[in-house]
């Protein structure tokens, strides 16, 4: 039974998408405006709707708000301003689950990404800023043990990798001998996790989605716990 009125991602999705990056620009995607609300639109709305009451099953604080803007979809416009890749379209569906409290400070979440080369499902926080930064890792100097607990969880690492930018060596100010060094070198504190076409057209792939964030609470907890949020 398809959850709230999910049906999968259709095959068309995938497929207008990959139109979209060989056409690239503004009025192509105007008359093929229609398309983009049938296939991508609409059903990435109702994958956020069914992923709500999923996501509270996690955490009461992780937000998925289907609405057209201002939600868990991202824009589908991009920011050229300062890109030297003036294309005017994003050619993937990105869906961001924000914590509550995003907008305060650079709290974890959960996210989705579609797009033709490749399909993923993701957690945690992606170039935290650096006061941030800096409470993740002073809580991994503070408890290493609980650290090393979340880092190393089993259904976590069965089903996630530890992913994102790093330094070559230990930040400054901290200690290169402790037993977390290695750790403390994450610029991002992300986990990634690589879907199939299979699994984003399945109607369950809430409920998939759902069952792998849900291995991250140990990790999540801990990254929520540092910066001072609820998880």
């Amino acid at each position: 039974m398809p959850v709230q009125g999910f049906t999968g991602f259709p095959p068309e999705t995938l497929s207008y998408l990959e139109e979209l990056a060989a056409n690239n620009d503004r009025e192509w995607f105007t008359a093929n405006k229609g398309r983009y609300d049938q296939v991508v639109l609409e059903p990435a709305l109702r994958f956020i709707a069914a992923m709500g009451p999923l996501l509270d099953s996690i955490s009461h604080h992780i937000l998925a708000v289907p609405t057209r803007t201002r939600g868990s979809l991202m824009r589908v416009h991009r920011d050229t301003r300062f890109a030297k890749d003036k294309t005017p379209y994003k050619t993937n569906i990105g869906i961001q689950f924000r914590h509550e409290r995003a907008k305060d400070v650079h709290a974890p979440g959960f996210y989705v990404h579609i797009e033709v080369q490749e399909a993923f499902v993701a957690l945690g926080t992606w170039h935290p800023a650096p006061d941030a930064l800096a409470k993740i890792r002073d809580r991994i100097v503070a408890f290493p043990g609980e650290w090393e607990a979340a880092r190393d969880d089993q259904g976590f690492r069965a089903a996630f990798e530890l992913s994102g930018d790093r330094l070559t060596r230990p930040p400054k100010g901290y200690d290169p001998d402790h037993p977390c060094s290695e750790d403390l070198k994450w610029k991002d504190f992300l986990a990634v996790q690589t879907v199939g076409a299979a699994e984003i057209g399945d109607p369950d792939f809430p409920i998939y989605c759902a069952k792998q964030f849900a291995t991250s609470r140990g990790y999540m907890s801990f990254l929520c716990a540092a910066l001072g949020v609820p998880f």
